[in-house]
């Protein structure tokens, strides 16, 4: 049986076809790849605290800025005064509270002193009085007798009516300064009552100072100035957005098929491509798979529970880590789309 020429050349090409097709397949069979995949940041909301004219303005737009620059600053003519007046408050109040120490300490000391005067009065007068009355009873019985004058008994009596009147006013002395321990507590009260004004001036001044600090807006971390709405000038409220300001540090999430994640763990190494440029190749490291897939987690969940279900392959964000930051001459940015490969075989932890 003879085999034509064009049957050969037909099995070659077969051949080669299978042949490339085992080789592509050698070649390719650990790696897993999609074009579903961005390059993902830190971006953060630059918002003043405070409102104000914009007094001075230092980024614009698409700035590399380091943590800790100052990036625009409000006029800060209103939170000085502010702050100064807060000052004032809390020296005035300081000084008041120090002198109600003062007077409590001073009370403390005089109010029992009294009583022991007062009381020590009240006994020299009663001392008196009985004297004077004991004298008073003996007049008139000389007088009764006509052994003494009238005149020496209207002294008598003169005598031990003044006594009594002492004794009187030494009794309510007495009263009066046993209410020292009431007159203690008072002189407490207002020293304490005058703590917390000096308390709540430390937190107004605290606030004041805050505010003031507030008026320049400082870059919280190393990045690129973004959509930035402000100019020199402007009137800004406190959480106005003035501005974004996106991280330099860069990851890719990529929304792999839920039934390529058989083979794939953390730490296994990925081939990054950027659609923007097409001949860099950059290297990356599989961090975390989400624990769920994309479309759970969407502001519309799929309601699957229902009489016409068609069942669609889902989609798990993988987050990839770069090996080493890239180069700021590329402009990376979040959005940016790449094809990240994951090599799933010879890296990586094993595979339970």
């Amino acid at each position: 049986m003879k085999i034509s020429a064009k049957m050969v050349k037909i099995c070659i090409v077969l051949l080669i076809l299978l042949g490339g097709v085992g080789t592509y397949y050698y070649l390719q069979r650990g790696e897993v790849s999609t074009d579903n995949a961005t390059i993902e940041g830190r971006t953060v909301v630059l918002s003043p605290k405070v409102q104000g004219y914009v007094k001075a303005l230092y980024m614009t737009d698409n700035q590399l800025v380091k943590a800790g620059d100052v990036l625009l600053e409000i006029d800060p003519t209103d939170y000085i005064i502010k702050r100064d007046r807060a000052k004032a408050a809390l020296a005035a109040a300081q000084a008041a509270a120090n002198a109600s120490r003062s007077q409590l300490a001073t009370t403390s000391v005089s109010a029992p002193s009294s009583i022991e005067g007062a009381q020590a009065q009240v006994a020299s007068a009663q001392a008196a009085w009985d004297k004077a009355y004991s004298d008073r009873g003996r007049m008139e019985a000389l007088f009764n007798s006509g052994a003494c004058s009238r005149q020496q008994l209207d002294a008598a009596v003169e005598t031990e009516k003044a006594a009594r009147s002492a004794l009187d006013k030494a009794q309510a002395d007495l009263r009066s300064a046993s209410t020292a321990p009431n007159v203690i507590d008072a002189a407490k009260q207002t020293s304490e009552q005058l703590q917390a004004q000096v308390k709540q001036a430390e937190v107004d001044l605290a606030q004041a100072e805050s505010d003031l600090a507030n008026t320049k807006i400082i870059a919280p971390i190393d990045g690129r100035i973004t959509k930035r709405s402000v100019e020199l000038g402007n009137y800004v409220q406190a959480g106005q957005q003035l501005s974004s300001l996106v991280g330099t540090e860069l990851w890719v999430v990529a929304n792999y098929k839920e039934t390529q994640l058989e083979h794939m763990v953390p730490g296994q190494k990925v081939e990054i491509r950027i659609d923007a440029f097409p001949n860099v190749k950059l290297t990356g490291t599989v961090d975390s798979l989400q624990a769920g897939t994309g479309a759970h987690f969407s502001l519309f969940p799929a309601e699957n529970a229902t009489g016409n279900f068609v069942k669609i392959v889902q989609r798990v964000p993988v987050k990839i880590t770069f090996d080493n930051p890239p180069d700021e001459a590329l402009h990376l940015g979040p959005g940016m789309s790449v094809i990240p490969t994951v090599h799933t075989e010879g890296a990586g932890p094993e595979h339970g």
